[in-house]
């Protein structure tokens, strides 16, 4: 199956060949893996480096050549499946590889954009995902790739072929568990979360041998439930009890459904949990850990080392699971993490203490601040939904308008760290929600919430917020104003910070002030994260286009306000024409 379109600029490297089937992988090592931040010839991780940074020394694409950023090829996904495409792309030895929505793999040659091999998983009726049928991308390591399905399985896949390895069920997905994060390579092990907050799971962080799938170690993210290590019990988490009443720990949410990142330095994992379950917060006094956390977890057995909550007793869906993006400053091992609460952390991360925490969207309603000496929140006295059995009947609680809405000051979308300008890339938004609580009971494969909420622009220009935040002192240095919400990734290179918009749009900015330098449309939205790398001796940058994910799924009033947006499914490659 050959589906790629051609432009002008692409043309001229027909000539040169297809790699074809029989294109040979190098293996991926652990060593092409640690330096992948270092090697500008390719990218073999999700954040262009175990630590997230997305960023890339390249610079023949500046701000005096980007206007001359042309279509190189495009690729359709294809078929009916045209969800929402949040994938980034990795490229390896002339090789795109690439996921889709409803779990699928795409193989795909770098000089032509033709297909080499495509996989589709078999998903089974009574999928549940929460938060549309998407998927965040791959993994490569050694001859093989590797990648999560919406049923909660992890699937390794011959690189050349795309031939299945091995298949290993990481949940039950009839008890609303999915799976929809890149896997992480750290050290031979392939790391995945779980998704499936919303549906009463319970959360877990989970280490396979990364050529047969076999676990090695398994540690959840709810007090009470007992870790393993080859095999055999290992610790509990926390203490059973100590943040929870009753037996609610057993259904307590939790999910790590973004993935995690690697610092190697520490030798750590860094995962975000999600929001603990129900919603409905009265249900469950306590701080109800480890949900809404940063977790550090070592990689040989599973331990955690620290954890930081960014949102104890979290009553409003705040999750926690942004990533955690490691760098140097000032001499110090730091950690920065935007939360959807609309606090922007700065963590020692050799041990989880709190440098610093500053608001990064407007009119926070929830939280006053944040107690840098305790590194908790000093709640609002009126930011919390009412509960239920205060109200008459006892059905619904009083409602309240909080800032933000539970998808976040900032959501699953990836910022960016730029070492030449000390600079966080975040992307934002600006909105807030009516919220009230409702009874709920636990049952299996229900949807386990308790709140009902409806979203609401703040602004009448704008919604998404594109912030270059400095994470010295939390100001923002410049900022990018869109009208639709943001929910792509973003990249960097010394000069230019790259993102896409729900409008189609893949836009370069000027990395010092945010003018806009650069854009072209897709033809469908932009929820995904552009790469770039160099080839033959050109810098080209990519990105999946294909609107969706939670936005038009949960957003109120905001998915009314841009219901015209188109879908669709395709990746798009660019370079410089001189």
């Amino acid at each position: 199956m050959k589906r790629a379109l051609f432009t002008t600029a692409a043309l001229g490297w027909l000539a040169l060949g297809a790699l074809g089937s029989n294109a040979a992988l190098a293996k991926v090592t652990n060593e092409d893996i640690l330096n992948d931040d270092k090697n500008t010839s390719q990218v073999v991780t999700d954040g262009m480096g175990l630590q997230a940074q997305r960023f890339s020394p390249l610079n023949k694409i500046n701000l005096k050549t980007v206007k001359k950023l042309v279509p190189a090829w495009t690729f359709s996904f294809g078929g009916e499946k045209q969800r929402g495409q949040e994938a980034q792309p990795l490229v390896a030895d002339g090789v795109m590889y690439v996921t889709g929505s409803y779990s699928r793999l795409f193989a795909i040659d770098v000089k032509t954009g033709e297909e080499l091999w495509q996989y589709d998983a078999r998903l089974p009726d009574g999928i549940m995902p929460c938060c549309d049928v998407i998927n965040r991308g791959a993994a490569l390591y050694e001859d093989m790739v590797y990648f999560g399905t919406l049923d909660a399985k992890i699937v390794a896949l011959d690189a050349k072929t795309g031939k299945v390895k091995w298949k290993k069920k990481v949940g039950d997905y009839k008890a609303g568990y999915s799976l929809t994060a890149t896997p992480l390579i750290v050290e031979g092990k392939v790391v995945t979360g779980v998704s499936g907050g919303e549906f009463g799971i319970v959360g877990k962080v989970e280490a396979r041998d990364a050529k047969t799938g076999e676990l090695v170690w398994s540690r959840p993210t709810i007090e009470g439930h007992m870790g393993t290590l080859n095999g055999k019990d290992s610790t509990m988490t926390g203490v059973k009890n100590a943040s929870w009443p009753g037996d609610m720990w057993k259904y307590g949410g939790g999910a790590t459904w973004l993935g995690g990142t690697y610092d190697p330095e520490t030798r750590q994992l860094f995962f975000g949990t999600g929001n603990p379950a129900p919603w409905n917060s009265h249900l469950r006094p306590g701080d109800n850990l480890y949900t809404a956390s940063r977790l550090a977890i070592d990689i040989d057995t599973g331990e955690i080392n620290w954890h930081y909550q960014t949102t104890p007793h979290d009553g409003w869906d705040f999750d926690g699971v942004n990533e955690v993006v490691s760098y140097n400053l000032d001499g110090k091992k730091l950690a920065a993490t935007a939360d959807r609460n609309g606090f922007f952390y700065v963590l020692d991360r050799t041990n989880g203490k709190l440098q610093n925490a500053t608001p990064f969207v407007k009119d926070i309603t929830w939280a006053k601040g944040i107690d840098l000496k305790t590194g908790r929140p000093m709640y609002s006295e009126t930011g919390r939904p009412g509960n239920p059995m205060d109200a008459e009947g006892g059905k619904k609680g009083k409602a309240i308008f909080s800032i933000p809405s539970f998808l976040g000051g900032k959501n699953w979308m990836p910022m960016a760290y730029s070492p030449v300008t000390e600079t966080f890339y975040v992307p934002s938004n600006e909105w807030g929600m009516d919220i009230w609580n409702e009874p709920i009971t636990y049952k299996k494969g229900a949807a386990y919430l308790g709140a009902g909420f409806t979203i609401k622009p703040l602004f009448e220009d704008y919604i998404g917020s594109l912030k270059a935040i400095d994470p010295r002192t939390g100001k923002i240095k410049w900022e990018y104003k869109n009208n639709a919400p943001l929910w792509g990734g973003v990249m960097t290179t010394p000069e230019l910070v790259f993102t896409g918009t729900p409008e189609g749009y893949l836009k370069a900015f000027n990395a010092n002030n945010g003018e806009e330098v650069w854009k072209f449309n897709t033809g469908s939205g932009i929820v995904g994260s552009p790469i770039t790398w160099e080839q033959d001796g050109e810098q080209y940058v990519a990105v999946v286009s294909g609107w969706g994910g939670a936005v038009p799924l949960w957003g109120g009033d905001v998915a009314k306000r841009i219901k015209n947006l188109n879908q669709g499914g395709s990746v798009w490659v660019f370079k410089l024409v001189m």
